[in-house]
Protein backbone atom coordinates (compact mmCIF):
# COMPACT_ATOMS: atom_id res chain seq x y z
CA UNK A 1 0.00 0.00 0.00
CA UNK A 2 1.20 3.53 -0.79
CA UNK A 3 -1.02 5.72 1.37
CA UNK A 4 0.88 7.22 4.32
CA UNK A 5 -1.44 9.83 5.87
CA UNK A 6 -3.75 7.31 7.54
CA UNK A 7 -5.17 9.90 9.94
CA UNK A 8 -6.40 12.23 7.16
CA UNK A 9 -9.52 11.06 5.35
CA UNK A 10 -9.90 12.60 1.88
CA UNK A 11 -12.86 14.92 1.34
CA UNK A 12 -14.09 12.73 -1.51
CA UNK A 13 -14.34 9.71 0.75
CA UNK A 14 -16.07 11.72 3.46
CA UNK A 15 -18.69 12.60 0.85
CA UNK A 16 -19.06 8.92 -0.05
CA UNK A 17 -19.39 8.06 3.65
CA UNK A 18 -22.34 10.45 3.89
CA UNK A 19 -24.06 8.87 0.90
CA UNK A 20 -23.54 5.35 2.22
CA UNK A 21 -24.80 6.25 5.69
CA UNK A 22 -28.24 7.16 4.35
CA UNK A 23 -28.61 4.63 1.54
CA UNK A 24 -30.69 2.03 3.41
CA UNK A 25 -33.24 4.56 4.64
CA UNK A 26 -33.45 6.21 1.20
CA UNK A 27 -33.85 2.82 -0.47
CA UNK A 28 -36.74 1.85 1.78
CA UNK A 29 -38.43 5.21 1.21
CA UNK A 30 -37.88 4.86 -2.54
CA UNK A 31 -39.54 1.45 -2.53
CA UNK A 32 -42.56 2.78 -0.66
CA UNK A 33 -42.93 5.81 -2.92
CA UNK A 34 -42.53 3.91 -6.20
CA UNK A 35 -45.66 1.80 -6.18
CA UNK A 36 -47.80 3.78 -8.62
CA UNK A 37 -45.15 4.10 -11.32
CA UNK A 38 -43.93 0.56 -10.63
CA UNK A 39 -47.44 -0.70 -11.28
CA UNK A 40 -47.55 1.17 -14.61
CA UNK A 41 -44.22 -0.39 -15.63
CA UNK A 42 -45.44 -3.83 -14.56
CA UNK A 43 -48.56 -3.43 -16.70
CA UNK A 44 -46.38 -2.48 -19.67
CA UNK A 45 -44.17 -5.52 -19.05
CA UNK A 46 -47.16 -7.85 -18.80
CA UNK A 47 -48.33 -6.52 -22.15
CA UNK A 48 -44.99 -6.66 -23.96
CA UNK A 49 -43.06 -9.39 -22.08
CA UNK A 50 -39.88 -7.75 -23.40
CA UNK A 51 -37.68 -5.28 -21.54
CA UNK A 52 -34.76 -3.13 -22.63
CA UNK A 53 -32.67 -1.77 -19.74
CA UNK A 54 -30.53 1.19 -20.81
CA UNK A 55 -27.93 3.13 -18.83
CA UNK A 56 -24.30 4.12 -18.55
CA UNK A 57 -21.66 3.33 -15.93
CA UNK A 58 -23.19 2.28 -12.63
CA UNK A 59 -26.66 2.61 -14.14
CA UNK A 60 -25.77 -0.05 -16.70
CA UNK A 61 -24.42 -2.29 -13.91
CA UNK A 62 -27.82 -1.99 -12.22
CA UNK A 63 -29.46 -3.16 -15.44
CA UNK A 64 -27.08 -6.10 -15.67
CA UNK A 65 -27.83 -7.08 -12.08
CA UNK A 66 -31.62 -7.10 -12.48
CA UNK A 67 -31.63 -8.61 -15.97
CA UNK A 68 -31.82 -12.22 -14.68
CA UNK A 69 -34.49 -11.29 -12.14
CA UNK A 70 -36.86 -10.04 -14.83
CA UNK A 71 -36.09 -13.08 -16.96
CA UNK A 72 -37.11 -15.28 -14.03
CA UNK A 73 -40.49 -13.49 -14.16
CA UNK A 74 -40.94 -14.51 -17.79
CA UNK A 75 -39.77 -11.16 -19.21
CA UNK A 76 -37.32 -11.25 -22.12
CA UNK A 77 -34.95 -8.70 -20.56
CA UNK A 78 -31.71 -7.39 -21.97
CA UNK A 79 -29.44 -4.67 -20.55
CA UNK A 80 -27.37 -2.56 -22.93
CA UNK A 81 -25.18 0.50 -22.52
CA UNK A 82 -27.21 3.45 -23.76
CA UNK A 83 -24.29 4.43 -25.99
CA UNK A 84 -24.54 1.06 -27.73
CA UNK A 85 -28.27 1.46 -28.23
CA UNK A 86 -27.61 4.85 -29.82
CA UNK A 87 -25.12 3.38 -32.32
CA UNK A 88 -26.55 -0.10 -32.94
CA UNK A 89 -30.15 0.09 -31.78
CA UNK A 90 -32.47 -2.78 -30.98
CA UNK A 91 -36.00 -2.15 -32.22
CA UNK A 92 -38.27 -0.55 -29.62
CA UNK A 93 -41.55 -1.83 -31.07
CA UNK A 94 -43.22 -4.11 -28.57
CA UNK A 95 -40.56 -3.48 -25.90
CA UNK A 96 -40.80 -1.77 -22.57
CA UNK A 97 -37.72 0.41 -22.03
CA UNK A 98 -36.34 1.65 -18.70
CA UNK A 99 -33.74 4.40 -19.03
CA UNK A 100 -31.63 4.67 -15.88
CA UNK A 101 -29.60 7.77 -15.04
CA UNK A 102 -29.05 8.82 -11.44
CA UNK A 103 -28.68 12.46 -12.50
CA UNK A 104 -31.19 12.23 -15.34
CA UNK A 105 -28.94 14.60 -17.29
CA UNK A 106 -26.22 12.52 -18.95
CA UNK A 107 -25.37 13.28 -22.57
CA UNK A 108 -26.58 9.93 -23.87
CA UNK A 109 -29.97 10.27 -22.18
CA UNK A 110 -30.59 13.68 -23.71
CA UNK A 111 -29.51 12.54 -27.19
CA UNK A 112 -31.53 9.32 -27.03
CA UNK A 113 -34.77 11.16 -26.36
CA UNK A 114 -33.98 13.83 -28.96
CA UNK A 115 -33.44 11.14 -31.60
CA UNK A 116 -36.20 8.66 -30.68
CA UNK A 117 -38.78 10.65 -28.76
CA UNK A 118 -39.32 7.61 -26.57
CA UNK A 119 -42.64 5.78 -26.65
CA UNK A 120 -45.65 5.07 -24.48
CA UNK A 121 -43.70 2.14 -23.06
CA UNK A 122 -40.58 4.17 -22.17
CA UNK A 123 -39.92 4.88 -18.50
CA UNK A 124 -37.15 6.55 -16.54
CA UNK A 125 -35.35 5.71 -13.32
CA UNK A 126 -33.50 8.57 -11.65
CA UNK A 127 -32.67 10.18 -8.32
CA UNK A 128 -33.45 13.70 -9.49
CA UNK A 129 -37.12 14.67 -9.71
CA UNK A 130 -36.41 17.86 -11.66
CA UNK A 131 -34.07 16.26 -14.19
CA UNK A 132 -34.44 16.07 -17.95
CA UNK A 133 -35.25 12.36 -17.69
CA UNK A 134 -37.96 12.82 -15.06
CA UNK A 135 -39.54 15.64 -17.09
CA UNK A 136 -39.48 13.63 -20.30
CA UNK A 137 -40.75 10.18 -19.30
CA UNK A 138 -42.85 8.70 -16.48
CA UNK A 139 -40.13 7.87 -13.99
CA UNK A 140 -39.31 5.99 -10.85
CA UNK A 141 -37.79 8.64 -8.55
CA UNK A 142 -35.30 7.67 -5.87
CA UNK A 143 -35.50 9.37 -2.49
CA UNK A 144 -32.84 11.77 -1.29
CA UNK A 145 -32.01 13.60 -4.50
CA UNK A 146 -28.89 13.45 -6.63
CA UNK A 147 -25.90 11.56 -5.30
CA UNK A 148 -23.14 14.14 -4.83
CA UNK A 149 -20.10 11.95 -4.18
CA UNK A 150 -18.03 10.46 -6.99
CA UNK A 151 -18.42 6.69 -7.50
CA UNK A 152 -21.89 5.21 -7.20
CA UNK A 153 -22.96 3.94 -3.77
CA UNK A 154 -26.35 5.23 -2.58
CA UNK A 155 -27.55 5.59 -6.18
CA UNK A 156 -27.03 1.87 -6.77
CA UNK A 157 -28.89 0.79 -3.63
CA UNK A 158 -31.77 3.16 -4.33
CA UNK A 159 -31.98 2.05 -7.97
CA UNK A 160 -32.19 -1.58 -6.90
CA UNK A 161 -34.99 -0.67 -4.47
CA UNK A 162 -36.93 0.93 -7.32
CA UNK A 163 -36.54 -2.23 -9.39
CA UNK A 164 -37.71 -4.21 -6.36
CA UNK A 165 -40.95 -2.22 -6.49
CA UNK A 166 -41.45 -3.20 -10.14
CA UNK A 167 -40.67 -6.85 -9.44
CA UNK A 168 -43.12 -6.80 -6.52
CA UNK A 169 -45.76 -5.36 -8.84
CA UNK A 170 -45.06 -8.31 -11.14
CA UNK A 171 -45.84 -10.67 -8.26
CA UNK A 172 -42.40 -11.34 -6.76
CA UNK A 173 -42.18 -11.56 -2.96
CA UNK A 174 -40.08 -8.61 -1.69
CA UNK A 175 -39.90 -9.80 1.93
CA UNK A 176 -36.33 -11.13 1.96
CA UNK A 177 -34.95 -8.14 0.05
CA UNK A 178 -36.67 -5.65 2.35
CA UNK A 179 -35.34 -7.53 5.37
CA UNK A 180 -31.80 -7.21 4.01
CA UNK A 181 -32.29 -3.44 3.75
CA UNK A 182 -33.88 -3.15 7.17
CA UNK A 183 -31.24 -5.15 9.06
CA UNK A 184 -27.92 -4.84 7.18
CA UNK A 185 -25.18 -7.40 7.76
CA UNK A 186 -21.73 -6.05 8.62
CA UNK A 187 -19.09 -8.78 8.23
CA UNK A 188 -15.45 -7.78 8.59
CA UNK A 189 -13.47 -6.97 5.45
CA UNK A 190 -10.06 -6.73 7.13
CA UNK A 191 -8.67 -10.12 6.08
CA UNK A 192 -9.89 -9.57 2.51
CA UNK A 193 -8.16 -6.19 2.32
CA UNK A 194 -4.93 -7.71 3.62
CA UNK A 195 -5.13 -10.48 1.03
CA UNK A 196 -5.24 -7.91 -1.80
CA UNK A 197 -2.54 -5.70 -0.28
CA UNK A 198 0.05 -6.31 -3.03
CA UNK A 199 -2.10 -6.70 -6.14
CA UNK A 200 -1.67 -4.47 -9.19
CA UNK A 201 -5.14 -5.10 -10.58
CA UNK A 202 -8.42 -6.77 -9.64
CA UNK A 203 -10.87 -8.82 -11.68
CA UNK A 204 -14.38 -9.32 -10.33
CA UNK A 205 -16.68 -12.08 -11.49
CA UNK A 206 -19.95 -13.82 -10.85
CA UNK A 207 -22.66 -15.77 -12.59
CA UNK A 208 -26.19 -14.73 -11.66
CA UNK A 209 -24.65 -11.92 -9.56
CA UNK A 210 -22.45 -10.70 -12.41
CA UNK A 211 -24.08 -7.27 -12.47
CA UNK A 212 -23.04 -6.76 -8.85
CA UNK A 213 -19.49 -7.79 -9.78
CA UNK A 214 -19.51 -5.20 -12.56
CA UNK A 215 -20.68 -2.46 -10.22
CA UNK A 216 -17.83 -3.20 -7.81
CA UNK A 217 -15.22 -3.27 -10.56
CA UNK A 218 -16.33 0.14 -11.78
CA UNK A 219 -16.16 1.61 -8.28
CA UNK A 220 -12.74 0.09 -7.62
CA UNK A 221 -11.40 1.57 -10.84
CA UNK A 222 -12.88 5.01 -10.24
CA UNK A 223 -11.59 5.29 -6.69
CA UNK A 224 -8.26 3.44 -6.75
CA UNK A 225 -7.33 4.41 -10.35
CA UNK A 226 -6.07 0.88 -10.87
CA UNK A 227 -7.24 -1.18 -13.86
CA UNK A 228 -9.98 -3.17 -12.16
CA UNK A 229 -12.52 -4.85 -14.43
CA UNK A 230 -15.17 -7.55 -14.52
CA UNK A 231 -15.69 -10.73 -16.52
CA UNK A 232 -18.72 -13.01 -16.28
CA UNK A 233 -17.66 -16.38 -14.88
CA UNK A 234 -17.82 -18.28 -18.14
CA UNK A 235 -15.97 -15.52 -19.97
CA UNK A 236 -13.22 -15.54 -17.35
CA UNK A 237 -12.88 -19.29 -17.82
CA UNK A 238 -12.49 -19.02 -21.61
CA UNK A 239 -8.93 -17.73 -21.92
CA UNK A 240 -8.48 -14.75 -19.58
CA UNK A 241 -7.39 -17.03 -16.73
CA UNK A 242 -3.95 -16.72 -18.36
CA UNK A 243 -3.56 -13.39 -16.57
CA UNK A 244 -4.11 -14.80 -13.08
CA UNK A 245 -1.30 -14.91 -10.54
CA UNK A 246 -0.15 -13.31 -7.29
CA UNK A 247 -0.42 -9.74 -8.69
CA UNK A 248 -4.06 -10.11 -9.81
CA UNK A 249 -6.76 -10.12 -7.16
CA UNK A 250 -9.94 -12.08 -7.87
CA UNK A 251 -13.26 -11.13 -6.25
CA UNK A 252 -16.17 -13.51 -6.75
CA UNK A 253 -19.86 -13.24 -5.86
CA UNK A 254 -21.72 -16.43 -4.90
CA UNK A 255 -25.42 -16.50 -4.06
CA UNK A 256 -27.88 -19.21 -3.12
CA UNK A 257 -28.88 -20.10 -6.67
CA UNK A 258 -28.20 -22.72 -9.30
CA UNK A 259 -24.98 -21.03 -10.47
CA UNK A 260 -23.25 -21.30 -7.08
CA UNK A 261 -21.40 -24.47 -8.08
CA UNK A 262 -19.87 -22.74 -11.08
CA UNK A 263 -18.62 -19.89 -8.88
CA UNK A 264 -17.15 -22.46 -6.50
CA UNK A 265 -15.32 -24.17 -9.36
CA UNK A 266 -13.91 -20.82 -10.50
CA UNK A 267 -12.72 -20.04 -6.98
CA UNK A 268 -10.89 -23.38 -6.79
CA UNK A 269 -9.22 -22.79 -10.15
CA UNK A 270 -8.27 -19.20 -9.28
CA UNK A 271 -6.70 -20.27 -5.98
CA UNK A 272 -4.57 -22.79 -7.88
CA UNK A 273 -3.04 -19.95 -9.95
CA UNK A 274 -1.68 -18.26 -6.83
CA UNK A 275 -4.04 -15.30 -7.20
CA UNK A 276 -5.51 -13.99 -3.94
CA UNK A 277 -9.23 -14.84 -4.05
CA UNK A 278 -12.06 -13.13 -2.17
CA UNK A 279 -15.59 -14.56 -2.16
CA UNK A 280 -18.63 -12.48 -1.21
CA UNK A 281 -20.69 -15.49 -0.23
CA UNK A 282 -24.42 -15.78 0.39
CA UNK A 283 -24.66 -19.32 -0.96
CA UNK A 284 -24.86 -21.22 2.32
CA UNK A 285 -22.21 -23.58 0.93
CA UNK A 286 -18.86 -24.52 2.46
CA UNK A 287 -15.99 -22.02 2.15
CA UNK A 288 -13.42 -22.66 -0.57
CA UNK A 289 -10.00 -23.67 0.75
CA UNK A 290 -7.39 -21.01 0.09
CA UNK A 291 -9.92 -18.24 -0.54
CA UNK A 292 -10.98 -15.49 1.87
CA UNK A 293 -14.72 -15.65 2.49
CA UNK A 294 -16.85 -12.64 3.40
CA UNK A 295 -19.93 -14.49 4.57
CA UNK A 296 -23.62 -13.57 4.60
CA UNK A 297 -26.85 -15.33 5.40
CA UNK A 298 -28.03 -17.52 2.50
CA UNK A 299 -29.77 -15.30 -0.04
CA UNK A 300 -30.43 -14.88 -3.73
CA UNK A 301 -31.63 -12.17 -6.09
CA UNK A 302 -32.03 -8.68 -4.67
CA UNK A 303 -31.82 -10.00 -1.12
CA UNK A 304 -28.25 -11.09 -1.90
CA UNK A 305 -27.53 -7.80 -3.66
CA UNK A 306 -28.76 -5.70 -0.73
CA UNK A 307 -26.73 -7.80 1.71
CA UNK A 308 -23.48 -7.74 -0.25
CA UNK A 309 -23.49 -4.33 -1.92
CA UNK A 310 -22.88 -2.09 1.14
CA UNK A 311 -20.06 -4.37 2.30
CA UNK A 312 -18.55 -4.35 -1.19
CA UNK A 313 -18.76 -0.55 -1.08
CA UNK A 314 -16.87 -0.47 2.22
CA UNK A 315 -14.28 -2.74 0.65
CA UNK A 316 -13.77 -0.57 -2.45
CA UNK A 317 -13.49 2.61 -0.37
CA UNK A 318 -10.91 1.08 1.97
CA UNK A 319 -9.00 -0.48 -0.94
CA UNK A 320 -8.74 2.91 -2.65
CA UNK A 321 -7.97 4.83 0.54
CA UNK A 322 -4.89 2.67 1.06
CA UNK A 323 -3.54 3.50 -2.40
CA UNK A 324 -4.56 7.03 -3.39
CA UNK A 325 -3.95 10.18 -1.35
CA UNK A 326 -7.09 11.96 -2.61
CA UNK A 327 -9.33 8.96 -3.24
CA UNK A 328 -12.86 9.98 -4.12
CA UNK A 329 -11.82 13.14 -5.96
CA UNK A 330 -11.87 12.46 -9.71
CA UNK A 331 -8.99 13.78 -11.81
CA UNK A 332 -10.17 12.79 -15.30
CA UNK A 333 -13.94 12.40 -14.91
CA UNK A 334 -16.98 14.25 -13.65
CA UNK A 335 -19.94 12.99 -11.64
CA UNK A 336 -22.37 13.84 -14.43
CA UNK A 337 -20.95 13.01 -17.86
CA UNK A 338 -22.31 15.66 -20.21
CA UNK A 339 -20.22 14.82 -23.27
CA UNK A 340 -19.88 11.72 -25.41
Amino acid sequence: MTRTMENTRPAGLIAIDREMARQHADALTSYDNARQTAQAIAESLKKNARLLLLGMGGSHAVGRAVEPLYRACGIDAIALPLSEQLGQPLALDGRTAIITSQSGESAEVVRWFSETGGSGDTFGLTLEQGSFLARTAPSLIGAGGTELAFAATRSLTVSFALHLAVLAALGEDPTAALAALTAPETPSIDIALAALDKVATVVTSGRRLQGLAEALALGLTELSRLPCFSLEGGQLRHGPMEMLGPAVGVILFRGQDNTAGLVTAMAVSAVETGAPVIIFDASGEAPVAGAVTIGFKPASGLAAVFAMLPVAQRFMVAFADARVENAGTPVRSTKITRSE
